[in-house]
């Protein structure tokens, strides 16, 4: 192995030394080539992890395949190979690559929820707007309640969060953390069980949407009480309002002719595809610079886009290469950011737990009782709130930024870790022991996708 590291640092051009990679002395030390080694190898092996925990993911654990891809870019981290081969680990991923491997994943997921944006069914969701609606307010009341309960406790052990954080503000942290979805993750679980044109896919879909756009809002808010003003929160909030209303109420007649256009050919151009990823980059763009997130500019977009054969075909073209590629990047980028072993005492470890079954009492709970109260019966209940309890990769980016902020330590950041992950991996399985299995069997829903 050492043998292979130093061919490897030989070839990347001297940039690690024998003790791990070496911080260049300026900026343009570490020359375009150098990027371009450590990337194509590092999509090598991120495509070729990722399939294979997948695919282990699948077959022994009974988890669909998106599961398998978070738990691959956790391993190719600091959590596990970063642990036992912290040499080999440095050297295909080094600190200088990061930011190529950020900007690919972003990429990666802003157009995944650009497609699922395309599936989102308005008809189920006008029919279930009700529900929708009371779903997702549960969804984000309960958590911020649980934490407005918990965060007293929390600000007495030291290192959790920082020192000069307000209760306020630590609530509001920790809420908008609890409240979390994780939009992408749901978004694939729901796809690949084949819940992408059922009511019940869409209401969960719309209500994990609406609760991660609050849940944006609330740590804008946060931020702004950490430097950045109140100018932070009013871009963020005031500006997705306006966008969103210049969509619904111009959106559809602008982009009709980008459908028309393809109905009449009977396939896509390759003018209409490069029009089309043009507004959804810039879409994208629009989200990221008022502060919400690049994700939720492809989601909105992709609502508005037209149906039929437009659909069909830019999914033809672009959804093989964003699964397989793209998607893979961002799940890994989070997985170099994540720490497992900062929870190292029986006292933290319980603090852990207990913030574990807080968050799924708030979320599953709240959410699956709304849906009752609406009128869903309880198969579909139990349904929704296991679909609503899953938070995944988004709570890592969202902790991330607490992280990189200050308002949050690192053990805290690794109870949170420890949350997203066990709350995403129940979610298929729960799903389908309340749902989805006799869902199947009865023909309300097809066979899971592979």
């Amino acid at each position: 192995m050492n043998d292979m590291i130093d061919s490897f640092r030989h070839v990347a051009g001297g940039m690690l030394s024998a003790h791990g990679p070496a911080v260049p002395a300026s900026a343009s030390s570490y020359v375009p080539g150098d990027y371009s080694i450590h990337f194509f190898l590092q999509l090598a092996i991120i495509i070729l992890t990722c399939r294979l925990v997948s695919w282990f993911a699948q077959r022994v654990l009974a988890q669909p395949p998106v599961v398998g891809e978070m738990i691959a870019g956790v391993l190719l981290g600091p959590s596990l190979l970063g642990l036992f081969a912290p040499d080999l680990q440095a050297a295909i991923f080094p600190k200088e690559t990061k930011n190529i491997l950020y900007a690919g994943a972003q990429l990666g997921v802003a157009i995944y929820m650009f497609l699922v944006g395309l599936t989102l069914r308005l008809d189920h969701f006008q029919s279930k707007a009700k529900s929708a609606m009371a779903v997702s307010a549960s969804g984000i009341a309960a958590p911020f309640l649980i934490a407005a309960l918990i965060t007293p406790m929390l600000l007495t052990v030291p290192g959790l969060f920082a020192p000069n954080i307000g209760t306020g503000s630590a609530t509001l942290f920790l809420g908008a953390c609890i409240a979390l979805t994780a939009f992408p993750m749901l978004a694939r679980i729901i796809n690949e069980r084949g819940l992408a044109d059922s009511p019940l896919g869409t209401l969960s879909l719309t209500a994990g949407a609406f609760d991660d756009a609050a849940s944006w809002c609330v740590l804008a808010v946060v931020l702004a009480t950490f430097g950045g003003g109140s100018g932070v929160a009013i871009l963020a909030i005031g500006g997705a309002i306006l966008y969103v209303g210049f969509l619904l109420a111009f959106g559809r007649r602008l982009l009709a002719p980008l459908g028309r256009a393809v109905e009449a050919r009977g396939e896509m151009s390759m003018n209409v595809l490069a029009i089309t990823l043009m507004l959804f980059c810039f879409s994208s763009f629009i989200m990221d610079a008022i502060g919400v997130h690049g994700i939720f500019g492809g989601f909105i977009l992709g609502v508005f886009m037209p149906r039929g054969l437009f659909v069909a075909e830019l999914k033809r073209k672009v959804e093989p290469l964003a699964v397989v590629l793209l998607l893979p990047m961002f799940f890994t980028y989070s997985g170099l950011n994540t720490r497992m072993d900062m929870v190292n005492s029986a006292s933290l470890l319980l603090i852990a737990l207990g913030i574990l079954a807080a968050s799924i009492a708030a979320k599953f709970g709240a959410c699956y009782l709304a849906a009752r109260a609406c009128g869903e019966d309880n198969r579909t209940a139990l349904g929704i709130g296991a679909l609503m309890n899953s938070r995944g990769l988004m709570e890592l980016i969202i902790i991330n930024i607490g992280l990189s902020k200050g308002i949050i330590g690192p053990t805290l950041f690794s109870m949170l870790v420890l949350m997203a992950i066990v709350t995403t991996m129940m979610a298929s399985p729960l799903f389908e022991w309340v749902y989805g299995r006799r869902a199947r069997a009865s023909g309300e829903l097809g066979a899971a996708a592979a």
